[in-house]
């Protein structure tokens, strides 16, 4: 699963899975054991954050998210990883 970015302790990653593509892109974002996955429409699919980190990566996505979609469509179409800026940057 390739980092594509992070911000303040927060790790977050994309991943595709063979021959079973996923329905919306997302991400994985994980901070201290805990994991969330957020759609780059805002959309959360699973799993939370505490509420701090939560609420920069949801920030983050609604920044983001036409880089994010783009980095969708490299990975999955071309297996290319493109970093996206975090939060302070």
């Amino acid at each position: 699963m390739p980092l594509v970015s992070s911000f303040f302790g927060i790790l977050i990653y994309m991943f595709k899975e063979k021959n079973s593509p996923h329905k919306k892109p997302h991400v994985h974002a994980v901070f201290s054991g805990e994991r969330l996955s957020i759609a780059a429409d805002g959309e959360v699919l699973a799993g939370e954050l505490p509420r701090k980190q939560q609420k920069y990566v949801e920030a983050w996505v609604a920044l983001r998210e036409d880089e994010i979609n783009a980095a969708w469509t490299a990975l999955n179409e071309n297996d290319e990883v493109i970093k996206i800026r975090g939060l302070e940057g």
